[in-house]
């Protein structure tokens, strides 16, 4: 099929779908990026005020952003402004819901809202040895009243001797008024929280067993399972503290503030663990 027709189909798309289709090919990756298709997206959804009082259609919105100027860009030029645009308004609304404190603690006092708001959520990178890379998002989470305790588990990680390398990463969607939920297709982009070294996690602290899991602490402030059967991952946990909760899972941090606080049972074997770890890297 002519790009020409192709470029006109894809107009027809929202911008989720855009930067979807743009991962299925090369082909497709550049006609999704066509400059005509996203100053028209950006002009729909970020037009100034005064223009909203005027029943313009989306062309003369476009227009007077200067259509002329459209090809003097790269290809992709509007599409990094509009996703850019889009950046700046979560920060925003984050920052609005953010603005009411805790008295006695100073934290956040609307953390659950501020997280339905953003959409925002944790993702898990394991790599092997090999270069190999496993992507999970979160299975679960729990809202404290100091700190947010995030789980993953699944049938069918890649044993624990193959790996060398756990990070953590905060995930927030690009596209917040079309954020459904943590296990959508919805473009999001990662920030790294923190990195961990599993090449060794045997030998780390043990913390905990019973006839299933035995569990191993890894500093700063994970929690990870392993079956006693097979040796294999059972699952990983972490408690991220909520001072500067959004600000590191939004932006990255090379200051590290990963407390665990955690009461696990697993069978029979019964743990508590208090850790709170505060450190500065780089």
């Amino acid at each position: 099929m002519p790009s020409e027709i192709l470029v006109k189909i894809l107009s027809y798309l929202d911008a989720v779908t855009l930067v979807c289709i743009g991962c299925v090919s090369r082909r497709f990756y550049h006609l999704a990026d066509d400059n005509l298709i996203w100053v028209r997206k950006y002009a729909a959804a970020f037009r100034s005020k005064r223009s909203r009082w005027k029943a313009t259609s989306v062309e003369e919105t476009a227009t007077s952003l200067s259509l002329l100027s459209v090809w003097d860009k790269e290809d992709g030029y509007w599409k990094k402004e509009y996703i850019t645009k889009q950046i700046s308004s979560v920060k925003a609304a984050l920052t609005n819901s953010l603005s009411p404190v805790k008295r006695r603690t100073s934290l956040p006092s609307k953390t659950k809202e501020s997280l339905r708001i953003s959409g925002l959520g944790w993702t898990i990178i394991l790599r092997e040895a090999s270069g190999k890379e496993h992507i999970m998002q979160h299975s679960n989470l729990s809202v404290n009243d100091n700190s947010v305790t995030v789980f993953w588990h699944d049938k069918n990680w890649p044993h624990v001797d193959t790996l060398s390398t756990l990070d953590l990463y905060g995930a927030t969607p690009i596209f917040m008024e079309q954020y459904k939920g943590p296990n959508t297709s919805c473009p999001r982009w990662l920030s790294l929280i923190e990195k961990y070294d599993l090449s060794n996690l045997r030998k780390s602290a043990m913390i905990g067993c019973d006839r299933h899991v035995r569990v191993f602490c890894v500093n700063p402030g994970l929690l990870v399972g392993l079956w006693q059967e097979n040796g294999g991952l059972a699952f990983v946990m972490a408690n991220i503290h909520s001072h500067g909760l959004f600000e590191r899972s939004i932006m990255g941090s090379d200051t590290m503030y990963v407390s665990v606080c955690l009461s696990v049972c697993l069978g029979r074997f019964h743990f508590y663990l208090s850790v709170c770890v505060v450190g500065i890297e780089g």
